[in-house]
């Protein structure tokens, strides 16, 4: 394959994800604009970080102006979400309709609701009930069908569960490795001897990036390259190992606050707890096979956490 000619790229959204991608972006020799409401927070190295709410056609249009591709890694408040996101979508898809850029969307896996544990592909049914499961799946509609219209050219990367460096409101994040550094509580939600997928920060801006640099995929939803799933009490094993101790795990057999989510938080969050008490096993090889990648393996991206904790919590 030809080298990647450098673009200019604009990511939408400074979480996690967002500031993953900036810096994989970066690396790959793209010009990158970094967007939030505030254009603050750490800097990312080679990218340039620009303030605008991108809730109104006018932010999004100034955000994205003379970008050749736009990822949509934009997230809100839990509990206003289903309020929020549709807002968002209708401004940056008006905004790329008319300057043309391509967009790439971040996307979950709340669209296949519950699956009774079965294996979750591309071409699995969109069988939501939830409320913000629903709202995501009449969201990736529109995308596509704007895509379908030729109106914009789109392409979604759907994510399990994130874990990594800088990954904090996670099940997998600051309600883990703090604990597990410390000798302090470790969430488990659920069922944890049930198959979980966890997707690496590093593999959801490794697989944005991919999709922003191969139009090839447009037009269609893709699993970003994700470990085999293994259950999180294994998970649990591994951490141990890593910091030293035993994990002090305490099983949330329903939502409640705990650790970095609040009540507010976990009152919404109820509707997909079902996430934790039946198997979630994403798929990824779809990609895998297409862009010629794999997921990092699940060892290293703990070893990669787990050095990131240590540094955070020194900080503190």
């Amino acid at each position: 394959m030809s080298a990647v000619t450098p673009q200019s790229h604009t990511v939408l959204g400074s979480g996690p994800a967002g500031t993953a991608l900036a810096r994989e972006l970066v690396r790959r020799g793209h010009s990158v604009r970094l967007v939030d409401r505030r254009g603050e927070g750490p800097s990312v190295e080679g990218a340039e970080r620009f303030a605008a709410d991108v809730g109104t056609v006018e932010g999004a249009r100034a955000a994205i102006a003379d970008a050749a591709v736009v990822y949509h890694c934009v997230n809100v408040a839990y509990h206003l979400q289903v309020e929020v996101m549709p807002r968002v979508q209708e401004a940056v898809l008006a905004a790329v309709e008319e300057t043309g850029a391509r967009l790439v969307v971040l996307d979950t896996l709340y669209p296949y609701g519950e699956t009774g544990g079965a294996v979750m592909t591309e071409d699995s049914a969109w069988q939501a009930t939830s409320r913000k499961g629903r709202m995501r799946a009449e969201l990736d509609e529109r995308y596509l069908a704007a895509h379908r219209a030729g109106r914009a050219r789109v392409v979604l990367g759907r994510s399990a569960d994130f874990v990594g460096p800088g990954v904090l409101n996670s099940s997998l994040g600051a309600a883990a490795f703090p604990g597990a550094l410390t000798g302090g509580e470790v969430v488990g939600f659920g069922d944890i001897d049930l198959p979980h997928s966890y997707t690496g920060i590093a593999d959801v801006a490794a697989g944005l990036a991919t999709l922003g640099e191969r139009p090839d995929g447009d037009g269609r939803v893709w699993h970003l390259p994700t470990a085999p799933a293994v259950t999180t009490r294994e998970i649990h094993t591994m951490i141990e190992k890593r910091v030293g101790r035993p994990l002090n795990v305490v099983l949330l057999d329903r939502p409640r606050a705990f650790g970095p989510f609040d009540e507010q938080f976990m009152a919404e969050y109820e509707e997909m707890f079902y996430q934790h008490t039946e198997p979630q096993i994403v798929d990824s090889g779809a990609f895998e096979r297409f862009f010629a990648v794999a997921p990092t393996p699940l060892a290293d991206t703990l070893d990669a956490t787990v050095t990131w904790y240590e540094a955070w919590l020194a900080d503190r």
